[in-house]
């Protein structure tokens, strides 16, 4: 019997194996996270079916679509009776139509249990846009301030050891937000995965109502940061992070020069696409001394006289921020905001409960007497 089952009901089964029927293109474009792709019809078979679809009719283009998809049911069985029997498999195709309902009925038939998504991969962007198409999503952010080099990053992956939760924006997008943000890093996710990922990562988080992120622009890399999640990052607490200029140089060079070649010519690359601040000769110069590998010249030069004029964020402890860390030790440092953020009086507060409003984030007068820690 064809069983089918809302999105919202796949998604907290926790043995859940999500079957992406789709071609590869359409699953290239955005699928639901953890999905495993096998299409029923390639790029081409779909496009097929669809011109006879619309220049024939109906039934020819279904039965176009069953002479396609028939030789491939040994295999579609023998993939998908595999990971049954272990975990609870969902098909899905676009928005619940023929090519789920097909393939759920005949491995239902061959004994295979198995559920349908009602509504497809569309039921899903559906439930992606209603937790994020709203002004502020039910969170609080804490959210990390700092000169490049601080440590940010390291910090967020830290913090997941004292089990604060963590929206790292950035290794969801495969960029570090920069003119050399993509250096070492695999391809980036499509806009709709990166959204997917995003939901994903808050609805964890919800237990505990807050979530730890780096502040960011409103692009990271070709993706968007959705609108209601920037909005709760800039109304979130606000740590700054400094440390000296000797310990954020050495970070930076460690992480970007620890490819092949210590990525020479990525390096290179990133660089040539300053010319328009710092002008031809200089950047000329710097990818000189990159061929030479001065590492030690050319990072203090792009933090001193390129990036923190651009951030322009205080090299040292400043009131107007809610926390501010001295982050030459990034271990103590972690521990520090750790602690500080278990101490919040919304910490703990699911987020659906804890209010989207900032009620529970305490009064105008309790914030300011917490303003300006200094550690």
């Amino acid at each position: 019997m064809l069983k089918d089952i809302f999105i919202n009901q796949a998604l907290q089964q926790n043995d859940a194996c999500f079957i992406d029927l789709r071609s590869e293109g359409e699953f290239a474009e955005g699928s639901i996270p953890g999905a495993i792709n096998i299409p029923l019809f390639t790029n081409e078979e779909r496009a097929k079916v669809g011109i006879v679809y619309k220049q024939v009719g109906t039934e020819a283009a279904k039965r176009l679509g069953l002479e396609i998809a028939s030789p491939k049911l040994p295999a579609l069985y023998d993939d998908i009776s595999k990971l049954a029997k272990d975990k609870t498999v969902f098909l899905y195709c676009w928005r619940g139509g023929m090519r789920s309902k097909y393939a759920a009925s005949i491995l239902n038939t061959l004994g295979i249990n198995l559920y349908r998504i009602q509504g497809g991969y569309k039921a899903y962007r559906k439930h992606i846009h209603a937790y994020l198409d709203q002004d502020l999503i039910p969170h609080k952010c804490i959210v990390l301030h700092g000169l490049t080099g601080v440590g940010k990053t390291i910090v967020l992956n830290n913090l997941n050891r004292f089990g604060i939760p963590v929206l790292d924006l950035e290794s969801i997008a495969c960029h570090r937000g920069s003119a050399y943000g993509k250096i070492g890093l695999p391809e980036s996710p499509s806009q709709k995965d990166f959204e997917s990922s995003i939901v994903q990562t808050l609805i964890r988080a919800e237990d505990k109502g807050m979530v730890a992120v780096e502040c960011e622009s409103r692009r990271v890399g070709k993706l968007i940061v959705p609108t209601s999640v920037f909005n709760a990052m800039s109304q979130g607490y606000r740590v700054l992070m400094y440390a000296s200029i000797e310990k954020r140089v050495q970070r930076i060079i460690d992480e970007y020069t620890k490819g092949p070649d210590n990525n020479i010519e990525m390096l290179k690359l990133s660089t040539a696409l300053l010319k328009k601040s710092l002008g031809n000769k200089t950047v000329e110069e710097l990818n000189q001394k990159i061929d030479e590998r001065k590492f030690e010249e050319v990072i203090p030069y792009l933090l001193t006289k390129y990036y923190d004029p651009l951030y322009k964020y205080p090299d040292s402890p400043n009131d107007e921020y809610d926390l501010s860390v001295d982050c030459d030790d990034l271990n103590e440092a972690t521990g520090i905001i750790a602690n500080w953020v278990t101490s919040l009086p919304e910490y703990g507060i699911p987020a659906k409960i804890g209010g989207d409003d900032g009620g529970s984030r305490g009064s105008f007068k309790e914030r300011k007497k917490r303003k300006g820690l200094l550690v």
